[in-house]
């Protein structure tokens, strides 16, 4: 096993994501803010989003997204990663859509989420054991959102995070690393959302996040309290300044997001005064580390 308590530089940065588009618009600011200071980052991309409806309508007339989402996708992939200062690394699996209907109809055979843990995540195994990150960041149990694509990315990240560091598991996959760090995103926890919210009403501006506020209180006896995370955030890093990457990054992925819609309602400026931060929750770390952190490589460095 090669351990990686003793870190050489660069430090190595790998974020997991199911569809491209999902690494900007989950922790992007993080990558850019760490890229820019010179950590080697890298974004795994699960599928080829080939199966996602054009979100945006200026793009709804074009015809090579309507003939090859894959391809227009990769396209959009490619100028994001530019954007962000990061590498990007396809792992080769076909979109698994969403399903609609009552009752759910099922995934198409062969998807990305139809398929045994082990063969999803040989590829991930593969690439920790070349890349060797020290910090690992994926989404939770519930996938940041119930999508079949985000709970593997989620299952994936986990068994690369436990596999790739023992010899015995994945022979054929390199020679062993074993990641530093393990990390859950929390892009859309209550407490940025009500801080957001907030910030707009104090400018007498229309906030889109009431009806998501709205249901989150709904739960709550006294009505003012979000409900308790399952995995709390441990760690903010202050990445303000590179809101405006994001965001770039963001409206690159052109079939995916309508610059004029959710992801744009508060300006960076506004962010920055009300929450600065991407937030994180640490789930394991075999380095010492003490909560609460500002910096993912805390242990590290």
């Amino acid at each position: 096993m090669t351990a990686s308590s003793t870190t050489p530089a660069p430090l190595r940065l790998l974020a997991v994501h199911a569809h491209p588009d999902d690494e900007s618009s989950k922790g992007a600011a993080t990558m850019a803010k760490y890229a820019a200071a010179g950590v080697d980052v890298l974004v795994a991309t699960c599928t080829d989003g080939s199966r996602g409806d054009i979100q945006n309508p200026a793009v709804e007339g074009e015809p090579h997204p309507k003939r090859d989402m894959a391809g227009a996708r990769r396209l959009e992939m490619e100028r994001a990663a530019a954007i962000l200062g990061v590498s990007q690394r396809w792992l080769g699996f076909v979109d698994s859509g969403l399903p609609e209907g009552d009752p759910l109809p099922p995934l198409p055979a062969g998807s990305f989420a139809t398929l045994p843990l082990q063969r999803a995540a040989a590829p991930l195994v593969r690439l920790v054991r070349s890349f060797k990150p020290h910090v690992i960041l994926s989404y939770d149990e519930n996938g940041g959102y119930p999508h079949p694509d985000h709970i593997m990315a989620h299952r994936v990240a986990v068994e690369a995070f436990e596999s790739a560091g023992d010899a015995s598991r994945y022979p054929d996959a390199g020679k062993p690393w074993e990641p530093s760090k393990l990390y859950y995103d929390r892009a859309f926890s209550p407490e940025r959302f009500r801080a957001l919210h907030f910030a707009l009403e104090e400018a007498g501006l229309q906030s889109p996040y009431a009806e998501r506020l709205a249901a989150w209180l709904e739960a709550d006896a006294e009505g003012h309290t979000p409900p308790p995370a399952t995995h709390p955030t441990t760690t903010q890093v202050d990445c303000g300044d590179f809101f405006e990457v994001r965001d770039d990054a963001l409206r690159a992925h052109r079939t995916q997001v309508d610059p004029l819609g959710f992801f744009f309602a508060v300006s960076p400026e506004m962010q920055r005064r009300a929450w600065p931060w991407e937030d994180y929750s640490l789930i394991r770390s075999r380095v010492p580390s003490e909560l609460p952190e500002r910096d993912l490589f805390a242990g590290l460095r």
